[in-house]
């Protein structure tokens, strides 16, 4: 321990930081107050001004935050996608085997759509039209592949290449099933497709390593007619 850490200021915030993270929380309660908007009414009903009562301030302090009603909706947009894909990635990475790993994160956005669904399909129709959440989106989707592929090289000791086509591919798979569960969305009907899933994922990953032992294989072949 050192001095400064008994000293009477040792632990407090500096005020500048205090400053800093004061502006955090505004910034928070706002797009917290837009969110309740969204939760409770529609898309429509976020403005400005509807922010700047739900959340109990002014609208000058709204405007300091925020240059338009369309700059709050894409922030929220971000702001919940990350949490989302935090929570997607507890269950995934608690996860040991990689056919584990896909159903955990197929689980995970069941119960996402389940719970949130409504919410992140209104916010998608700005992100439809914003060009900084596609960019956002397109490197969060290249990172789970990446992720995915990773353990699926090391646990099937298959070649890379040839593993990030089909790790895109059983990953692109989750979003037609999404919509199909939006159309009938019941437990049953979530098992049923989870089951429908694991099918794909377990076939596909079962070829990818025996794709990696037929070389093997028709080498012995070879070997044994000399």
């Amino acid at each position: 321990m050192t001095s400064s850490d008994t000293s009477p200021d040792a632990g407090r915030t500096p005020p500048l930081d205090r400053a800093r993270l004061a502006r955090a929380n505004r910034r928070e309660a706002l797009l917290d107050a837009a969110l309740s908007l969204v939760a409770v009414n529609d898309l429509d009903s976020v403005s400005m001004e509807s922010v700047a009562d739900r959340a109990g301030v002014s609208r000058p302090l709204v405007y300091k935050h925020f240059a338009n009603r369309t700059e709050i909706l894409t922030a929220l947009y971000l702001r919940e996608g990350e949490h989302l894909h935090e929570e997607l990635a507890v269950d995934v990475h608690a996860a040991t085997a990689i056919d584990d790993k896909y159903r955990a994160l197929f689980q995970g956005s069941i119960r996402a759509a389940r719970e949130r669904g409504q919410i992140f399909a209104m916010l998608r129709t700005t992100a439809d039209m914003n060009r900084q959440l596609r960019a956002v989106q397109r490197d969060r989707d290249r990172g789970t592949v990446e992720y995915f592929a990773v353990h699926t090289v090391n646990e099937l000791d298959v070649p890379r290449p040839e593993t990030d086509a089909v790790t895109a591919m059983l990953l692109g798979a989750i979003a037609p099933a999404l919509a199909l569960w939006h159309a009938q969305p019941s437990d049953d009907y979530a098992a049923q497709l989870e089951d429908a899933y694991m099918c794909v994922v377990s076939a596909t990953l079962a070829e990818l390593a025996s794709r990696r032992a037929r070389p093997a294989r028709l080498g012995m072949r070879s070997r044994a007619k000399r």
